[in-house]
């Protein structure tokens, strides 16, 4: 557990990295369905508040393996099973989040005793490890003694704040403080103490690949949406409309997400990795909520819901919006180059969502906003393959020429 090159060739995502994002697939579909639930019943604060520690809780367990792994990947015997064990307490958490959307739709004592649970479990196995780093690696000891004492100590405040009887207010508090110790973490042990040898390629890759499993959710929910139509109705011509407005906005974002050459940026840029590695919280976080919206939409066809077209056209179009402004900040972040095209397509798509909304306003149906709303990352994608592919070839050339002239 000496650390892996950062500058290895061709280092690639590992079997086992690919089966641990499996193991949150289940994670992600349970949260992007408890919120739609609540979203659908009208409960927006309860599915909100929800919705956002989960996805907080599970993206957090996601970025602390995947970084560790990106430094200090063995896979020997030890590490497999090491990695089980996070795996069974991903499924842990995720048999939990049902009680605690439940206990805060109640009113009652947020229930996160078994999604803390889960993370014990996971704990148990990431500090392990981070002791063995700190036995077989004396470089790097101080560092990864320092992710094992912050690990720790916020592990034990989650503890204790599932435990305790609170009213919601405190307990919001607190768990934003304990989100404040889990991010603070990381910073020190990186910034101040010496940091790890995490390689920039791969966990850009790393990081698409669990936008893909995000993205799944999407699929998950036009399948939802569209069975709730062929149930009810049988085969129609929406449903056929729902299936394209549904795998065109996925495979949309998809394409958008990929567009942003984070694995280059971050090699000649590496102290921009926090920003851009805790922001793609929120970039997670809106996939997997236009797949509940997708799911809201599936509530508005079978007559479940009293939120009507608007409703569910909202429900899908506010993600994408916070998904576009997302992607196009962390490109401004990770560039620092100001380029007036991409003001110019993100305007663009966010006036898509717009019009999608309006016609909803003005009664249209709900496949025909679906179809609109597909068109707004349909902007980005456009532009990028006929003009901006260009500037950002040129900004790559101009962030490489400082290296070819040394």
């Amino acid at each position: 557990m000496t650390g892996r090159n950062p500058r290895e060739v061709n280092r690639a995502a590992t079997p086992l990295e690919l089966l641990f994002d499996l193991s949150f697939v289940v994670a992600l579909g349970v949260a992007a369905d408890q919120f739609a639930y609540l979203v659908a019943a009208r409960h927006f604060g309860e599915g909100l508040l929800g919705f956002a520690f989960a996805m907080l809780a599970i993206c957090w367990a996601w970025i602390n393996f995947s970084w560790f792994s990106s430094a200090y990947d063995t896979d020997d015997w030890f590490y497999r099973l090491a990695t089980m064990v996070q795996m069974v307490g991903v499924i842990v958490l995720a048999l939990g989040l049902p009680a605690l959307f439940h206990s805060l739709d109640e009113g009652a004592h947020v229930d996160s005793r078994v999604v803390v649970a889960g993370y014990v479990v996971m704990r148990v196995a990431l500090i392990t490890q981070w002791l063995r780093v700190s036995a077989q690696d004396p470089v790097r000891r101080l560092t990864s003694l320092t992710y094992a004492g912050w690990v720790g100590l916020a592990q034990v405040g989650w503890v204790v704040l599932s435990i305790i009887d609170l009213a919601l207010v405190p307990t919001v508090a607190l768990a934003a403080v304990l989100f404040i110790v889990e991010f603070t973490g990381p910073v020190i042990a990186e910034r101040r103490i010496g940091g790890t040898p995490w390689h920039p390629l791969h966990i850009a890759e790393r990081y698409g690949l669990f936008a893909i499993i995000a993205l799944g959710e999407g699929v998950f929910g036009t399948v939802t949406t569209v069975s709730a139509i062929v149930q009810r109705q049988s085969w129609s011509a929406e449903s056929i409309i729902i299936i394209i407005a549904g795998m065109g906005l996925t495979f949309g974002m998809w394409w958008t997400y990929f567009l942003l050459p984070s694995g280059t940026l971050l090699a000649h840029r590496r102290g921009k990795r926090f920003v851009w590695g805790y922001g793609h919280i929120l970039v997670y976080t809106s996939i997997a909520a236009m797949g509940a919206g997708l799911h809201v939409a599936a509530y508005v066809i079978e007559g479940e819901t009293a939120l009507g077209t608007l409703g569910a056209i909202l429900a899908v179009s506010i993600p994408v919006a916070i998904y576009s402004i997302a992607l196009f900040a962390l490109y401004y972040y990770l560039l620092e180059e100001w380029d007036p095209l991409h003001v110019v397509l993100l305007i663009g798509a966010i006036l898509v969502l717009v019009i999608a909304a309006g016609l909803a306003v003005a009664g249209a149906s709900l496949g025909l906003c679906l179809i609109i709303v597909t068109l707004s990352p349909a902007v980005v994608v456009v532009g990028f393959e006929t003009a901006g592919h260009r500037h950002q070839a040129a900004a790559l050339g101009r962030l490489e020429a400082p290296d070819t002239a040394s």
